[in-house]
């Protein structure tokens, strides 16, 4: 038997009911305010090779902000661009995010625009392009970028850019 006045016990359970209950709000809160302060990620782009594909958030912008011409040519020479093989005689399928097709994209081999712009979220080239000296390609590796444009057909308006590299297989 206890030695407790009659009720003491339920209002002590109520205390600790109600810091639980403080304590969860406490914790809800922060996780809220957490994310308040993270960055929403860029749209993806994603390039398939056969059964091999590597995807990528936006290399430079992919916020709606415009890019200067100088912010765009150091984008393009991304060092630490991700990387995928390439055989020759397969297709390489670009893919991108429905928020990146709804702006329009293209496709750019070594800055230079390759396919015309795009509304649809699934695009196919040719691996033999991407190591053909006549559309620029040198050597055993090229740069590959999607644009994604502020309005069709506007090269002043290019808001974000996602660079590859493809290697010759």
């Amino acid at each position: 038997m206890t030695t407790l006045p009659r009720g003491t016990a339920a209002i002590g359970h109520r205390v600790v009911r109600r810091r639980r209950a403080v304590a969860a709000v406490g914790a809800v809160s922060a996780g809220l305010l957490l994310l308040s302060a993270c960055d929403e990620p860029t749209p993806i782009a994603t390039i398939t090779v056969g059964s091999d594909s590597v995807s990528s958030e936006a290399t430079c912008g992919g916020k709606g902000k415009n890019l200067s011409p100088d912010e765009i040519n150091k984008c393009l020479k991304d060092k630490d661009a991700k990387s995928i093989t390439v055989d020759q005689d397969e297709t390489v399928r670009f893919g991108v995010d429905p928020d990146i097709a709804d702006k329009h994209w293209t496709i750019l081999m070594n800055g230079q625009q390759l396919v015309e712009d795009s509304d649809k979220t699934y695009r196919t080239v040719p691996g033999s392009v991407f190591f053909n000296a006549q559309y620029g390609a040198q050597g055993d590796s090229t740069n590959v970028a999607v644009a994604v444009r502020d309005g069709k057909d506007d090269s002043q308006n290019i808001t974000g850019v996602w660079v590859f590299e493809l290697k010759k297989d």
